[in-house]
């Protein structure tokens, strides 16, 4: 049983558990769709004043700045791959816990970055106080928050290091790290072996470097 997790009272006994297979199928073919779809408007950019040039002889100033509207989406979508290793993470720590019913998510804020949305919430075990701060980013890389999570949500993995969180009903994948690293620190610390060997081989182990938590190693 994972560290934080918590068995719901037969009186309310959770929503069916989803199945992760389908899950990260569908993670993945949202953020191979959001490529697909940036690459070709990029593509599209760039070719229009190439086209007018050659095909109609138009040389105009406003058909030229397409090529860095173009330049500028590819970069922002460079960007934003950064949420495909997040995917495979999150299948990573799906392969080394199971997933626990947690009755509440308490979203406390959000801030936008370039990378996507970082949302700040609280993820409550029933019976037990102090549920750390955590931080959440999308898998996939969308931005909004989904609706729902007041009712409770499925989370693989161990507080204190991480994990991931998926809201029920849906396809919603989320990965999340502690806040404030430091301060989850002593519950770390007091991990058996048994819970420090599983959060190792999911790759929890590692600080979190930088709030916005996209970045590989974060």
């Amino acid at each position: 049983m994972a560290h934080d997790a918590q068995t719901a009272a037969p009186s309310e006994a959770p929503p069916e558990a989803p199945d992760m297979a389908q899950v990260l199928r569908a993670n993945h073919l949202s953020l191979a769709t959001f490529v697909a779809l940036r690459l070709l408007i990029t593509a599209v950019l760039v070719a229009i004043p190439v086209a007018a040039d050659r095909l109609l002889g138009l040389d105009s100033i406003f058909l030229t700045l397409c090529i860095p509207a173009g330049v500028l989406l590819l970069i922002f979508t460079l960007y934003r791959l950064v949420y495909g290793l997040r995917v495979a993470q999150c299948a990573r720590v799906l392969r080394s816990y199971p997933l626990e019913f947690h009755p509440r998510v308490v979203k406390k804020r959000e801030r936008w970055t370039r990378y996507g949305n970082v949302f700040e919430i609280r993820v409550t075990t029933r019976g037990q106080h102090g549920a750390p701060l955590m931080l959440a980013v999308h898998a996939a890389g969308r931005r909004r928050w989904p609706e729902g999570t007041e009712d409770g949500v499925w989370f693989a993995g161990d507080l204190p290091f991480g994990g991931v969180m998926v809201v029920p009903g849906g396809k919603e994948m989320f990965f999340l790290k502690p806040a404030d690293w430091d301060k989850t620190g002593r519950r770390r610390d007091e991990a058996d072996p048994e819970r420090l060997a599983r959060a190792e081989q999911a790759r929890l182990t590692h600080r979190t470097k930088r709030a916005v938590m996209m970045r590989p190693g974060a």
